[in-house]
């Protein structure tokens, strides 16, 4: 069974009197395990897919089924539910609390999922050891680097053993060699068998995938596996 089943996904927006076909009758399957990179330009409608595949969002038409929920027609409460179980969430804003020390960050969803203090505290050390940053678990977000911060948000986002890991332009504000390094971590998280779907409108970003799927005027332009080069 795949993990995201789209078929036939579509969203429109009301814009005063005219309509915007933002995505049209998308079908779509991603297996467990898989690296997918999600291209588009500005306008193609790869942010809607993410918003969807992220339940951020719902669908006008057609269904989407992740890890066997069907969640195309779930209310906000339910979606929120999945959201926190399903999807762990790396921005390219970090998204962290300012005033929290790293491990606090790292904590939150688990803090929404009811685990106690104690095995909260273990399984935030975990994930921040498991990206790096053991000796930097009482740091601000204004303490650490901007490649520290990003690595903050994976560690968050993995707290939770989420089935996707949904990255949204997760290089955007990083040097080159930061994120570099941001992308090799995000090899071993893929390595591990980590589902990953990596938003972006960089090629070189997207060729670190196992397969790009690119996204124009609503619709899937192509669907290819990426060829790596043999030593």
């Amino acid at each position: 069974m795949s993990l995201i089943r789209l078929q036939k996904l579509s969203r429109r927006y009301q814009m005063g009197t005219e309509t915007v076909h933002a995505l049209r009758e998308v079908s779509l399957d991603i297996q467990r395990g898989e690296y997918v990179a999600i291209m588009g330009p500005s306008g193609s409608g790869k942010s809607t897919l993410m918003n969807l595949i992220g339940c951020l969002d719902t669908p006008t038409a057609g269904t989407y089924e992740l890890n066997g929920n069907q969640v195309s027609e779930m209310n906000d409460n339910q979606l929120a539910e999945i959201r926190n179980r399903e999807i762990g969430f790396i921005f390219q804003t970090f998204n962290l609390l300012p005033r929290s020390d790293a491990l606090r960050n790292v904590e939150l969803p688990l803090v929404y999922a009811g685990v106690g203090k104690r095995e909260r505290r273990e399984i935030a050390m975990s994930a921040l050891a498991s990206v790096g940053l053991a000796d930097r678990v009482h740091h601000k977000p204004n303490e650490l680097s901007g490649g520290q911060r990003q690595r903050v948000a994976v560690a968050r986002a993995l707290v939770n053993k989420p089935s996707i890991l949904l990255a949204d332009e997760p290089t955007g504000n990083l040097d080159s060699k930061t994120g570099t390094e941001i992308m090799a971590l995000f090899q071993l998280l893929a390595d591990k068998g980590n589902t990953i779907i990596l938003v972006t409108h960089e090629e070189e970003i997207a060729l670190h995938a196992q397969r790009i799927i690119r996204i124009r005027d609503g619709l899937i332009a192509s669907d290819e596996e990426v060829r790596r080069a043999v030593d």
